[in-house]
């Protein structure tokens, strides 16, 4: 049995995520604390009491859900015996999942990931005014339609494939105007529905740039170690460990497509058999199995969920 340990992307924030890591296992207490002394603000707090616009702020969501990755990482290795080196074959991570992921195999430390986090969620939101962009999600169509429909409802403006998912959802982002459009133009491609996101900003498309550009100049003065497995990065959809890959793939991250339905596909085609999502939420773990029939795909977010997964991890 190979394993891969993958980490949620935005969207599986929820108030209240963490607190009974935190109440349960000292491991995961700590990673908080550390989390917040990083960032100098009690995000813990917001997690776990909310508002939940506040928690859904992109500067807020994208370190607090790598810091419920890195706990649920932390109780497995400190009181479960469950080293990530000896137990995954590979890891990898949805958008800001891939921090996580890194931050998991070492490549980064738990202060520095939250602190990359807390920029790219802010100069994510800085480089689009609200209203100018959004997203949409296409069901029943995969990569190939989708982006026959980005392309007609264009008309000159940004709109492209933001996130490759599974075969029969990917979503689209780019100017406002254009996703306006994409419905209309769907349905000559026989997209079954075209659902409207409710996000702050267009992400993975060519609008994000100045977050690129601002992510490029952070990671730039950040270690970067060589990571303990391999990491299946999102734009590439291969495995990589060299650290001056891990950041030039990262800055591209910005502004290209999550490529998760060819990260797992990876993942199969290189002997993993059994998934387990880390962290908050079951996106990913359900993903997985409709990519890939053969997987076998758990997620490991509460106590119990540990619990649970520990004789399988051990």
């Amino acid at each position: 049995m190979a394993r891969a340990f993958v980490f949620p992307g935005q969207g599986s924030q929820d108030v209240g995520m963490g607190r009974a890591l935190a109440e349960t296992f000292p491991a995961a207490r700590e990673v908080f604390d550390e989390v917040d002394d990083a960032l100098g603000q009690k995000l813990s707090a917001i997690m776990w009491d909310g508002p939940k616009e506040t928690l859904t702020l992109t500067e807020n969501a994208q370190p607090a859900l790598m810091a419920v990755s890195m706990a649920v990482v932390r109780v497995l290795e400190r009181e479960k015996g469950v080293k990530l080196a000896e137990s995954a074959k590979f890891v990898a991570g949805h958008s800001l999942g891939e921090y996580s992921a890194l931050a998991a195999a070492g490549a980064f430390s738990l202060a520095d990931a939250a602190r990359l986090l807390k920029l790219r969620g802010q100069a994510m939101q800085a480089a689009v005014p609200v209203g100018q962009g959004a997203m949409v999600a296409l069901l029943g169509v995969g990569l190939d339609v989708a982006e026959k429909v980005a392309a007609e409802a264009a008309q000159g403006e940004v709109c492209q494939v933001a996130n490759d998912n599974e075969p029969t959802q990917v979503v689209l982002s780019g100017a406002k105007s254009a996703i306006d459009r994409v419905a209309e133009v769907g349905k000559a491609h026989g997209v079954r529905r075209a659902v409207p996101l409710p996000v702050s900003a267009p992400f993975h498309c060519a609008l994000m740039q100045p977050a690129a550009d601002a992510m490029a100049e952070a990671l730039a003065n950040v270690t970067i170690s060589v990571p303990v497995v391999p990491v299946v990065a999102n734009v590439i959809a291969s495995a990589v460990t060299d650290p001056n890959e891990i950041r030039r793939l990262l800055v591209e991250q910005v502004t290209g497509t999550v490529r998760w339905r060819e990260c797992v596909g990876y993942l199969a085609g290189n002997g993993v058999t059994d998934v387990f999502e880390l962290g908050s939420g079951k996106v990913l773990a359900g993903l997985a199995k409709r990519i890939e029939k053969s997987l076998e795909a758990m997620s490991l977010g509460t106590p119990e969920d540990i619990e649970a997964a520990a004789p399988k991890l051990a």
